[in-house]
């Protein structure tokens, strides 16, 4: 039996802006959200209903953990004290994957909670009701992703066509309306784009000496006689050297737009989806309509310099002297730590080579005890957590045996939901027969395929585990005893990269004079594993 109305109860609204919303009050149509929340209104009191709460999301998210507005009005009728929730249209609710719909109808249904919109009231604990709010949130997605792959269609279109699809310009440049045509274009700031052409300069051809000649500066004095001079970029108080790098790499100051420097993965952490931004290689690049700040020329013997100049730890001529080179890492800049001959005596010390930054340096040899201590820590403990090969290796099996069971019973219950409905077809199923046997196969159907959501979960997790502890923890072990009799300092490095992933740096406090070799740092530690912290 449906839910009915409540005239005493409790309801909220939930207000949020779609692309189309934004697309047409940028012509003129009014605010969105206000008008929507005067629809609401009005549906209330006709209704014979008080609105309690409004929510009122503002940022735009593709999933439930980008909406935090969202967040909290799912924890709210949690508890089951509200009664309904009035939105303009389903698709308001969510847009996500298939996973987020799901998590979305299951807070509604266990709260009992009434989705209430100007069109039809949806009760989630109704067996028909819930499969029309399922079927309008699939059709959402979908509407989701046909608009995204026009907006995307449409921006390679304009950047083709010359034109500067970015919210924000580059440093040189600011972004004006193109004249008689829709999109925009950059226009050259003249004081910004002289310094452009300095850091051009100084890094192809250099700084003139009293003497002189011409010395080239690297990215970081390039940083450090920009700010002796006063000069700011365009974010921030100081220029750091990815800056630099970032402007001599831009294809923009050629007077090119580009498709595709970076793109966008979806990967899980911890269990929650993240985006990740890498970068792309092989982008696409096209004539702008802009005007060029460097010429051509100049901007390809740059990339051919610092292709020939890459960055090494170890000169041509030296044996690397570092076994830590290129894994320890500063935890405030994300700068890799320097290896550097301690003034005061023989010992060298691992420092961070930004020069704005305050990390404290500490001696090598300390740093490389106290590593080989915390992962040692580390390597004691994931052996004491985890079961041994012979006793995981029959639940695997038992468990691999459960998912094909119920992954055939699965396919089964696809081909009776198809005959019931050829026997209905036929005239040998009643409507009556039918809508009871349907709902039968249904439930059975949902049955299943959590109990498979389930059993993939675990065996998966079990699978990992089993290959942790068969292959990777031995393994670890046998370096970690090797490392301690190598003399080589390139194999220690090898050693130490072969099961780290980096580690994170951070020293707040100076020592003591007779407290010199005291380690009073932190070392955060990133096996190719899951994260220990080590605090030393």
């Amino acid at each position: 039996m449906k839910k009915i109305l409540n005239p005493s109860g409790t309801y909220f609204v939930y207000l949020r802006k779609s692309r189309a919303d934004r697309e047409a009050e940028a012509h003129g149509e009014g605010e969105t959200l206000l008008r929507h929340k005067q629809m609401l209104e009005e549906l209330a009191d006709k209704l014979g209903i008080t609105i309690s709460k409004f929510y009122q999301e503002i940022v735009s998210g593709e999933t439930i953990q980008d909406r935090p507005i969202l967040q909290m009005l799912l924890q709210d009728i949690s508890n089951g004290d509200c009664d309904g929730v009035l939105v303009m249209e389903i698709e308001r609710l969510a847009r996500g994957d298939t996973s987020d719909q799901g998590t979305i109808a299951k807070y509604f249904k266990l709260s009992d909670t009434l989705i209430i919109t100007p069109l039809k009231i949806y009760d989630p604990c109704d067996e028909y009701d819930e499969e029309y709010f399922e079927f309008g949130l699939f059709m959402s997605r979908r509407e989701y992703k046909t608009i995204n792959r026009r907006i995307q269609q449409g921006r390679i279109a304009s950047i083709r066509e010359g034109k500067w699809i970015a919210s924000t310009a580059p440093y040189g440049y600011q972004r004006i309306k193109i004249i008689n045509d829709k999109g925009y274009t950059l226009q050259i700031i003249p004081e910004q784009a002289e310094i452009i052409r300095l850091i051009f300069q100084l890094y192809l051809y250099g700084e003139q000496q009293t003497d002189g000649a011409f010395k080239r500066l690297g990215r970081q004095a390039i940083c450090k006689k920009l700010d002796d001079m006063g000069i700011m970029p365009a974010t921030s108080n100081k220029w750091s050297p990815s800056t630099i790098k970032d402007i001599l790499q831009n294809p923009v100051y050629i007077g090119k737009v580009c498709w595709g420097k970076t793109i966008e993965k979806k990967v899980m952490i911890q269990g929650k989806t993240k985006k990740v931004r890498m970068k792309n290689s092989n982008f696409q690049m096209y004539h702008g309509l802009h005007t060029p700040i460097i010429e051509e020329d100049i901007f390809y013997k740059v990339q051919k310099l610092a292709e020939n100049n890459h960055a090494s730890p170890v000169a041509n001529n030296k044996t690397l002297k570092n076994p830590l080179s290129g894994i320890i890492r500063c935890a405030q800049c994300g700068s890799l730590l320097a290896r550097a001959a301690n003034n005061k005596n023989n010992d060298c010390v691992l420092r961070c080579p930004s020069y704005n930054c305050n990390n404290i340096s500490a001696p090598l040899a300390l740093i490389e005890k106290k590593l080989l201590e915390a992962l040692e820590q580390w390597l004691e403990g994931y052996i004491l957590s985890f079961p041994k090969e012979e006793n995981n290796f029959p639940e695997l099996q038992t468990m691999q045996h459960a998912l094909q069971h119920c992954q055939k019973k699965l396919r089964l219950l696809y081909k009776q939901k198809e005959r019931a409905y050829d026997l209905l077809e036929q005239g040998v199923y009643t409507s009556n027969i039918f809508q009871n046997r349907l709902h039968a196969i249904s439930e059975k159907i949902k049955t299943a395929k959590t109990t498979i959501l389930t059993l993939e979960r675990s065996l998966e997790e079990k699978q990992q585990n089993a290959s942790i502890c068969n292959n990777i923890l031995p393994i670890t072990a046998n370096i970690l005893e090797l490392y301690q009799n190598i003399d080589s300092i390139s194999l220690k490095n090898e050693i130490l990269k072969s099961i780290l992933e980096h580690v994170e740096y951070q020293k707040r406090v100076r020592n003591l004079k007779s407290k010199g070799n005291y380690a009073n740092f932190t070392l955060t530690i990133y096996p190719k594993l899951p994260k220990y912290k080590s605090e030393t």
